[in-house]
């Protein structure tokens, strides 16, 4: 029995903890930031980001251009703020335009997408990407 009183205590302090900290984002209440660029063929472009809390990270292509370049390639790293070189999280050699490209959860911290040529551009490709975060 005393054992039991004291699971409840832990749960009930857990439960108040979660609530006081504000708890997991719900994907609905995300903010979405947009980013744009052009990748040469052979190269990357990096777009760092902060998530305030812990919820879901969704990466979207809105655009790419020309037409004849349907796939591009995304990257998820971690950054210490400056830099976008820290571990991998997701990565998706064949992304392509309105489809979600990356997806989890996310905690609290400094990161960075990573547009590159995965596929070995024929020419410069634009994109448009969004990014939804807590």
């Amino acid at each position: 029995m005393p054992f039991r009183v004291f699971a409840a205590c832990v749960l009930a302090l857990a439960g108040a903890l979660t609530i006081s900290c504000g708890g997991i984002v719900d994907p609905s209440q995300n903010q979405v930031e947009p980013f744009a660029g052009t990748v040469q063929p052979g190269s990357a472009r990096a777009h760092p980001f902060s998530a305030s809390k812990t919820g879901e990270i969704a990466v979207k292509i809105v655009t790419l251009t020309p037409a004849s370049q349907p796939v591009i390639g995304l990257q998820w790293v971690q950054s210490d703020g400056t830099n976008c070189n820290g571990g991998q999280l997701q990565v998706n050699p064949f992304a392509t335009v309105s489809t979600t490209a990356i997806s989890g959860q996310i905690v609290s911290g400094s990161y960075c997408i990573i547009v590159y040529d995965s596929v070995g551009l024929a020419q410069p490709s634009n994109y448009s990407i969004t990014v939804s975060h807590p």
